[in-house]
């Protein structure tokens, strides 16, 4: 698990919206391709999938106050698919902070 501090709080619903506009959008820019991802919320947790290519979830997010608990699906660490979509999340997350950036609490 990862856990990101963003220096301002965010509400799941927030989060969800963001990445309902920018994922995808962002997704075909950088690797040229048609994927789709599915992003739901469910409950406390937003979850990125594509059942097609994946199983299951790739990211998993939870907001806990200004900090994101993001859990990777350790079935595809190394693909490039969700690479990307790791560093468009980390870009949002940056964005989202604004000046004061991210820190890295937790990685392992």
């Amino acid at each position: 698990m990862k856990i990101i501090t963003l220096h301002s709080a965010i509400s799941i619903n927030e989060l969800y919206n963001l990445l309902q506009q920018k994922l995808n959008q962002l997704f075909h820019e950088r690797r040229q391709s048609d994927i789709n991802f599915i992003i739901e919320h469910n409950d406390d947790t937003i979850e990125i999938s594509q059942p097609e290519i994946y199983e299951g979830f790739l990211f998993s997010i939870t907001v806990s106050g200004t900090q994101l608990q993001i859990i990777r699906s350790e079935h595809y660490v190394d693909d490039v698919n969700s690479l990307t979509v790791e560093s468009i999340l980390n870009d949002l997350f940056k964005d989202l902070s604004g000046n004061e950036g991210t820190d890295l609490v937790q990685e392992g």
